[in-house]
């Protein structure tokens, strides 16, 4: 112990000295970059042809399998969505086991087993490695494909759809994609209703029997397991697998925009603006700009530090974070920068984000910005050794992606030796400013003509296709909608009749049932909500005398004039007949496309410049849609006629406060019931 304790005090000692001759005014020069001794992936082949890479780390006793295919991407036209139900598919159940016995199994050993159309992935503690192979292989060699599962899967998705159709991201996400890539492109298409109503099972299963083939297919293993273990285990469990003929596919690359174009989504609703600025890049794994594009996006956009999050948000205040990516793709990568920023400063964010594309082309990239760019990637690069996993992946796509054997060990080498001459010859290769698309959802009204600065403005409906551009009738006018809605419901005799009512409706919020009570007294200005969850009220709205409060989890909250003027534009039961002398303003925004639908879209404000937007359709001048900013959105539907006018007997509400559509069924309504100060309360 005192030895020890010597050798501590010399030690410091030591140290101490030669702080202390330290001259700390110059920053010490960054040595070389070194190889690093990354382990290596042990591996061998089945004579099936499946190559497997097996990376040991006994430190815990745990064993993990993840099986890759490697194919062409599939192009699934009028199915499209089909690949998305294909892991699940195999996993409800096999000629062995129900879904039920398989989800039992495995959790009675603590094991994870999933699959995708792509891979299979299975772990377990190393003492139950063959209960896991056997119930992975039962699920690769044996699925049963039911068609109940199917059904649900397609319901889900259909929920899902209609969730995405008023989502800002999804959309723009929609767009972008398919003004990228094409709607003619595996990476350019996606989902609808009426592909995924066109989704069978035979789809599922002759994808499964044509792209299951252990000659396309690669296995990694990480964790307590030695290479000549694991080839006695594969051998046993997938040594069987019948390799198969797989087809290939090619598509061409993307031509792009011949000049730089605005897509643009109406949402009138939003009060954000969501911004991408994206075209097509050729840039794939291994190539010469790959590494260096990790560094120009670390500078452009890659975080907080970034031109892009620096200027739109540290210095202007126009959004919460600005961001930028290159991915990376063996058919087509992408050059994406993008932010949701106000609805007021949407085309001012837009000319930032151009001029940043313009500034880093014209002078590039500093030796400061690049050094901390190759700081950080580095750092991330070698946390990433800290897991295992890291191991295989790296081997497996050495493999896939044919990159020389020592890609990896050198990279951090490759990283430091990259010069300013090369991240911006790197800029200039992958983008091309004169050929932006330049994507934008918000509140077309606002925006639309701003935008025209930067190009051509192409409208666009929420599932990426060109929107119709449906011609109005030049003489109509706001108070002709109008008065066609109240027409529409029973004429204004009627309309003017109704002086309150009381309106039931059940929901289902993700299996639990919930009752939406509203009280209206319209010839008063009261109005009363509750929402009610196994008969006990969880959230209740009062407006009376001109004061509001909301009243939720026993906590009352009173509004205040500016709340109240906007809940109230959503407080009558027939608001058209009160708009006028409410003093709200109203302007007719032209026709719009509404779910294949023509409607007259009529924006709606009031005094304090609070807006929403109702649609009314054109051939039977209905309300079938309101949008409101703060609240979200409603689809009215099933009109019934109720005590001399039509009501919509559902309600289906798109809001910030849940996560799927509600569907609300009225299931009782009382028009001009009598009415008391308790029904308020």
């Amino acid at each position: 112990m005192k030895k020890i304790s010597i050798s501590l005090i010399l030690s410091l000692l030591i140290s101490m000295t030669g702080f202390a001759q330290v001259d700390r005014s110059q920053l010490p020069e960054a040595g070389p970059a070194p190889e690093l001794k990354i382990g290596e992936a042990e591996t061998f082949t089945l004579e099936n042809g499946l190559k497997v890479f097996v990376v040991e780390n006994d430190k815990l006793p745990r064993v993990a399998f993840t099986l890759v295919l490697e194919r062409d991407p599939i192009f699934e036209g009028e199915k499209a969505g089909y690949l998305g139900f294909v892991g699940q598919m195999m996993r409800a159940g096999t000629t062995n086991r129900t879904k039920d016995e398989l989800d039992e199994e495995i959790d009675f050993i603590g094991a994870s087993l999933s699959a995708g159309s792509t891979s299979m992935f299975g772990s377990s503690l190393k003492k139950h490695q063959e209960k896991v192979l056997e119930l992975m292989t039962d699920v690769l060699y044996n699925p049963i494909f039911p068609q109940e599962e199917l059904d649900k899967l397609k319901k889900q998705s259909l929920t899902g759809l209609a969730t995405t159709k008023d989502d800002p991201g999804a959309i723009s996400g929609r767009l972008t994609s398919a003004l990228v890539y094409g709607k003619d492109h595996p990476y350019g298409e996606f989902s609808t209703e009426e592909t995924i109503n066109n989704i069978e099972v035979e789809d599922i299963r002759n994808y499964y029997e044509t792209f299951f083939k252990p000659n396309i297919a690669y296995m990694a293993i990480v964790g307590d397991m030695s290479v000549e273990e694991a080839e006695e285990l594969v051998t046993e469990y997938f040594g069987d697998w019948e390799p198969g003929e797989v087809p290939s596919f090619e598509y061409e690359m993307p031509s792009g925009t011949d000049k730089t174009m605005v897509g643009l989504v109406d949402r009138s609703s939003s009060v954000q603006t969501v911004i991408d600025v994206v075209q097509p890049i050729d840039l794939t794994l291994g190539d010469e700009n790959y590494i260096s594009s990790r560094l120009l996006n670390q500078i452009f956009g890659g975080g907080s530090s970034g031109r892009l999050f620096q200027n739109l948000r540290e210095d202007k205040g126009y959004t919460y974070g600005a961001y930028s990516s290159f991915s990376s793709d063996e058919l087509v990568g992408q050059f994406s920068a993008n932010a949701s920023v106000r609805t007021e400063v949407t085309d001012s964010a837009v000319y930032e984000f151009v001029s940043e594309i313009d500034r880093l082309l014209a002078e590039g990239v500093t030796e400061e910005e690049l050094e901390l760019a190759k700081a950080s990637i580095s750092g991330s690069f070698g946390r990433s050794l800290e897991s295992p996993s890291t191991i295989a992946n790296f081997a497996l796509n050495t493999e896939r992606y044919d990159l020389p054997s020592d890609y990896y060990a050198t990279y951090l080498q490759k990283v430091d030796e990259l010069t300013i001459e090369d991240i911006n010859s790197t800029a200039k290769e992958l983008i091309d400013p004169s050929k932006l698309y330049i994507t934008a959802v918000g509140n077309g009204s606002e925006i639309a003509e701003k935008l025209e600065r930067f190009g051509e403005v192409k409208m666009y409906d929420n599932m990426g296709n060109p929107a119709r551009e449906i011609a109005m009738d030049a003489s109509m006018t706001v108070d002709q909608v109008l008065a066609n809605y109240i027409e529409a419901i029973g004429g204004r005799d009627a309309a003017m009749a109704v002086k309150s009512a009381k309106v039931s409706m059940d929901a289902d919020v993700m299996g639990n049932a919930i009752t939406l009570t509203s009280v209206y007294d319209d010839e008063n200005k009261r109005y009363a909500q509750k929402t009610s969850l196994a008969g006990n009220v969880m959230q209740s709205t009062s407006m009376v005398d001109g004061k509001g409060s909301i009243s939720a989890q026993g906590q009352n909250i009173e509004m205040n004039e500016a709340q109240y003027n906007e809940a109230q534009m959503s407080a009558l039961f027939i608001p058209e007949l009160y708009y006028e002398s409410l003093g709200y303003d109203l302007k007719l925004d032209g026709v719009k496309d509404v779910d294949g639908v023509d409607a007259y879209k009529v924006i709606v404000t009031n005094s304090a410049g609070t807006f929403m937007t109702n649609y009314y359709a054109v051939d039977s001048g209905l309300k079938i849609k309101n949008e409101n900013p703060n609240s979200g959105d409603t689809v009215f539907s099933e009109y019934e006629e109720k005590d001399g006018i039509l009501v919509p007997m559902l309600w289906t509400i798109t809001s910030p406060a849940i996560p799927v559509p509600l569907a609300a069924k009225v299931t009782s309504i009382e028009i001009n019931p009598p009415l008391t100060d308790a029904d308020f309360n």
